[in-house]
């Protein structure tokens, strides 16, 4: 048996990091009143972490690359007949591939929704005074009344996925998550893990959470 590096280090903390912030962005939403002020916050950070994993998704370890995991779909059609590669079961396979672009393309549509809504109670985004009543209203309640459902529904096939593959196929899927390896019967690439990837992932990173400062400050700059 082969051990690899499938996950790097800078993809298993953005996974729980994210994990993190989410759990807390669903509390803090539900308790309302001066914990908005953290749900803000959390907002924030769930950006940054998001910009930093599309920047690490081109320049990161081998396996946390798109490129390794952007199935065709006649792919994804074989692989739901049984007709699996070899590979599938190193990084992401092509179902899991499909949650990642799904849970990445609606966390930023739901924390982009947030920046501009307004409750007219305890929360009001940061972007609100860039655009007009009507976008701030439709933002609002796709944020309120949409995104968080689908949140949450992608966030239990996520959950129930994962328990799926543990009890059905055998297959750990959180133990690499946390310690970044997995053991196959052949050789196949290691992801890169070096210190100065993470050297690399520590500026990309410190990068996006100076833009998100930017971006929000924006609503300021413009008189908000």
């Amino acid at each position: 048996m082969h051990t690899v590096r499938v996950w790097d280090l800078p993809t298993r903390l953005f996974h729980w990091a994210l994990v993190v912030c989410v759990i807390g962005q669903i509390v803090t939403a539900n308790v309302g009143g001066n914990w908005m002020n953290w749900h803000l916050r959390l907002g924030y950070t769930v950006l940054t972490l998001l910009l930093f994993r599309l920047v690490w998704g081109f320049v990161g370890g081998h396996w946390s690359r798109f490129s390794s995991f952007l199935y065709a779909p006649s792919t994804v059609l074989n692989y739901l007949r049984g007709q699996a590669r070899p590979e599938h079961r190193v990084g992401h396979n092509p179902l899991g591939a499909f949650s990642v672009f799904a849970l990445l393309a609606i966390l930023l549509l739901q924390v982009g929704s947030g920046l501009f809504s307004d409750d007219e109670i305890a929360f009001t985004g940061p972007l609100v005074s860039l655009v007009s009543g009507e976008a701030v209203s439709l933002a609002t309640s796709y944020h309120k009344n949409v995104g968080k459902f689908i949140v949450l529904a992608l966030v239990v096939l996520h959950l129930l996925a994962i328990v799926y593959y543990r009890f059905a196929k055998k297959e750990n899927l959180v133990r690499p998550m946390i310690v970044g390896d997995k053991q196959f019967p052949t050789a196949v690439p290691n992801a890169r893990d070096s210190t100065q990837s993470r050297l690399l992932a520590l500026g990309v990173l410190c990068l996006c959470a100076l833009a998100v400062y930017g971006l929000a400050g924006l609503g300021a700059a413009s008189g908000f």
